[in-house]
């Protein structure tokens, strides 16, 4: 290649899921954007090198379902105060606001920080309102059909269209009440409208996870997939229920969204004995699983590379899949012309204790380590 390079991450392991790359390279970064992937021994101008050798270089990491709606929701924290120890360069808020505050997260969260943060609309108009660090169901924004106003939700998608990937919906005994499966067809009915795909909580029944999961349609999101009991995808005896397996291939994205009652290691075993691993690795975080059990997307990645997830299905995971989820094709790789977003990352080996939902403890020899990241071409803090 010709002409000096802003960047050049030099002799890493470069690892891109979207064209199968697993080799030593550099990546080279102008103008805000990848510029090249080069063999090692290339020679190249550049303004700044980084040397890489040893550690791992992958798109920067894509969190499918966060809450950083930060001071203005009871639940949400700081992105820029997590981006740096996981190496995420792109926060997808889930469902934080809605039709009545969403400008409010575009324009003093997203618009005030170098971080790419999308989010899914809550489909309540107050988006999630009633958390709080004590009493985490203070008031269900589902459960009230007041709050769940088409309308208002069309008109808020279009205005903030760019920055809007999908529509959020929480159901279950928490979430929504005994409203069972209404917020749910009423958040369809705007999908159906805009194109968009949902992202669907369940939590505790009703309704049930079989009625959920044959309602929602292909490109659609189940979030909390690898939840305990109950609305957990398995059976009592540890096989796959029929309805998850048959979503599965009609196309539905199950998304892990960590958070503090949504993960279990025992259910993640037994899914992954069977194939069934999760489209997208997600953390969920928020205010009460920041400190743990979730932390962030890095040590939810951790985990699943500790219960035998091969490298490349976990960065997959939370890179190219959660890209293709929110229909933004440009993000999740390194190829050239793509934003300039990266991550490295090295793998510390040693004895390191893991947590799920239930408080059972996952003793890991494995920790994936955030050594620096890029963003927008630029080597963050």
């Amino acid at each position: 290649m010709t002409g000096k390079v802003d960047l050049l991450l030099k002799g890493g392991r470069v690892v891109d899921p979207s064209v199968g790359l697993d080799a030593q390279k550099d990546v080279a970064f102008t103008d805000g954007k990848i510029s090249a992937i080069l063999d090692s021994n290339s020679l190249v101008e550049a303004k700044e090198v980084q040397d890489v050798s040893g550690y791992i270089v992958c798109p920067g990491l894509i969190d499918l379902h966060t809450h950083v709606y930060w001071g203005a929701t009871g639940l949400g924290v700081n992105a820029e105060d997590i981006a740096g120890r996981s190496a995420t360069t792109t926060f997808i808020d889930a469902g934080s606001a809605g039709a009545g505050n969403f400008g409010g997260l575009k324009h003093f969260i997203a618009d005030n920080t170098d971080l790419r943060i999308l989010g899914f609309i809550n489909i309540s108009f107050a988006g999630i309102c009633g958390f709080s660090k004590k009493k985490a169901n203070l008031f269900p924004e589902c459960e009230d059909i007041r709050l769940l106003d088409t309308d208002e939700c069309m008109e808020a998608i279009e205005k903030y269209r760019d920055s809007i990937v999908g529509i959020k919906v929480r159901i279950g005994r928490y979430a929504s009440g005994s409203a069972g499966m209404t917020p749910l067809q009423i958040a369809r009915e705007v999908g159906e409208e805009t194109g968009l795909p949902l992202m669907t909580h369940v939590d505790f029944p009703p309704p049930d996870r079989d009625d959920v999961l044959n309602y929602l349609r292909p490109g659609d999101v189940l979030t909390h997939c690898f939840r305990p009991f109950p609305n957990a995808p398995l059976y009592g005896n540890g096989s796959i229920r029929e309805a998850v397996a048959r979503a599965r291939e009609r196309g539905i994205i199950f998304d892990l969204g960590h958070g503090g009652g949504s993960l279990s290691f025992q259910v993640s075993r037994k899914m992954l004995e069977q194939d069934f691993l999760p489209d997208t690795i997600s953390s969920d975080v928020h205010l009460m699983s920041v400190d743990g059990p979730a932390f962030d997307i890095l040590v939810t990645m951790s985990k699943f590379l500790c219960l035998g997830m091969p490298l490349m299905d976990v960065i997959r995971a939370s890179t190219t899949r959660p890209a293709e989820v929110i229909q933004r094709p440009d993000l999740g790789n390194l190829q050239v012309g793509s934003p300039g977003d990266a991550a490295v990352l090295r793998i510390e080996e040693g004895r390191f204790e893991y947590y799920d939902v239930k408080q059972e403890l996952l003793l890991g020899d494995k920790r994936l380590i955030a050594e620096k990241m890029v963003v927008k071409g630029k080597i963050w803090g």
